[in-house]
Formats: structure tokens, sequence, C-alpha cells
């Protein structure tokens, strides 16, 4: 069995962000050579997130509005983490979107459905942040 693993990095501008990684992921698993496993793509910070949706304008604008209304960035002062900095809210969206996304790897492609993508979610953006891909099969 082989195994692979590449860190890609973000420094996103703005707080909150959805960046569409698919074809980053896509040339870590040509660099890896394998045909047939799995791959698992994380964020490895607490304020950033990974997920597979579709890449459409429109969904993208309604998660922001759907995150920031179950955990909405202000008043700060409503959250008890917040203290030295002012990002509890990014906490939870990260909860609520996921950690990491492991997707098959079939005959040498992402083995997706219709219409998935592999995105980074930021949500307190403005400082270098990475994500892990693994791969391990044959």
């Amino acid at each position: 069995m082989k195994n692979y693993h590449k860190e890609l990095w973000f420094e996103v501008p703005t707080r909150r962000a959805f960046i569409n990684i698919t074809s980053q992921v896509e040339k870590c698993l040509e660099e890896s050579g394998i045909k047939e496993g799995l791959l698992l793509c994380n964020a490895m910070h607490i304020t950033a997130s990974v997920f597979i949706n579709d890449d459409e304008s429109g969904l993208h604008h309604d998660y922001d509005v759907w995150l920031e209304k179950l955990a909405p960035h202000a008043p700060v002062s409503q959250y008890r983490h917040n203290g030295f900095e002012d990002n509890a809210d990014a906490h939870m969206k990260r909860q609520i979107m996921g950690r990491e996304v492991v997707v098959a790897v079939t005959e040498g492609k992402l083995h997706f459905g219709t219409w998935e993508q592999i995105f980074y979610g930021e949500f307190d953006g403005r400082r270098r942040k990475r994500v892990l891909v693994k791969i391990i099969g044959e």
C-alpha cells in the first residue's frame, strides 16, 4: 500500500470565504500515483472547514447567511470564548460545516457524485492556515 500527504496553505484576506480546492486536491492525487484508495482532506485549524457540495454562488451566499444567523459574529460579547480573540462564532461555524471529507479514489480519479466539489471554508481569515491531503491506496 502506498501513502501520500501534502499540506495546502491558504491566507484568506477576508474574515469568511468559501474556496473551491478541487483542482489542488486533484493535483495531489495525480502526484501520488495512487489509482485505487481513499483520500482524506481536512482543515488543520479550528476555525476553518473542508466540505463537499456544489460550486454555485447562490448556494455559497445562502451558506454565509445561514451560518451568520446560527452563529453571528457580533456582538462578540455574547460569547464566553471571546477574550483574547473575537472568533467564537468561527469555531461554531466550523463545527457545523465539518472538519474533513473522505473521497474514494477510483481509476486515479476522485469518485464524486454529480456536481460534487471540495471546498475550504474560512471563518476567521486574515492569517495563514493549512489543509492536509492524505491519500492511501494502490
